[in-house]
């Protein structure tokens, strides 16, 4: 059987098997709520050298839903990956793994991890991926708007180009997905993705849909800058 087959059987035993439900731990909702707090799997994986050969071969069974490039589906279905920074990465496993993000598509995959340093090892890969310059883009109809409420709002945080920041958590969103992250604003706004940062639920919390589609649809024309065309 060779690794391609290997990855879809996988992948459809673990969709079939239902296994013991996903974990809840409260979250955004609950009083005290502290967003990345420092505990857990999370931070036992954080303190380990991540092993990208070794995260490869875990990283199999990602690949059925995220495809071996870590592209991901342009219709929103599946984030795209590559490239994102190994600390989000590991923050949002250990969450979903831990029943702080509920995601009961992911929840069985993100089980066969079998330890902190799997954890690390299999996010030090993806951080390898290279990023997509043809993920999926919205519309295109209200960009100027999109771009004036991401210079004021989210640019401190998730920089200019969609870098976001390793040590903060603050993830990539350059070449990610628009219905992706559309979805995703959406249901921060709405308060229904309880390990939501508070800061960010703040600043979007009085948006209009389409006000979120405008910042939404000019996030997925975000490209990084190529490191080869640095000025010497």
């Amino acid at each position: 059987m060779n690794r391609l087959i290997a990855v879809v059987v996988t992948a459809i035993s673990l969709a079939a098997f239902a296994g013991p439900p996903a974990p809840k731990k409260e979250g955004i909702e609950a009083k005290g709520y502290k967003w990345n707090a420092q505990e857990g799997e999370k931070i036992e994986a954080l303190k380990l050298k991540g092993d990208a050969k070794r995260g490869e071969e875990a990283y199999e069974v990602c690949s059925a839903c995220h495809l071996p490039s870590g592209a991901g589906r342009p219709d929103g279905t599946f984030p795209q990956l590559a490239g994102q920074h190994s600390t989000v990465l590991i923050k949002q496993i250990a969450d979903i793994r831990a029943g702080l993000r509920d995601n009961p598509i992911m929840y069985p995959f993100a089980a066969t991890l079998t330890d902190p340093q799997e954890l690390a090892d299999v996010s030090a890969y993806i951080e390898t991926l290279k990023i997509p310059h043809d993920n999926g883009k919205g519309a295109g109809t209200d960009l100027e708007t999109g771009k004036k409420l991401y210079v004021r709002d989210c640019q401190s945080c998730h920089m200019a180009n969609g870098e976001g920041e390793r040590a903060k958590f603050y993830p990539v969103l350059a070449g990610q997905h628009y219905k992706y992250m559309l979805r995703q604003a959406t249901e921060i706004r709405d308060g229904k993705r309880r390990n939501a940062n508070p800061d960010m639920v703040k600043v979007i919390k009085t948006y209009s849909d389409k006000e979120i589609d405008a910042i939404v649809d000019y996030m997925s024309r975000l490209e990084m800058p190529d490191p080869s065309k640095k000025k010497k």
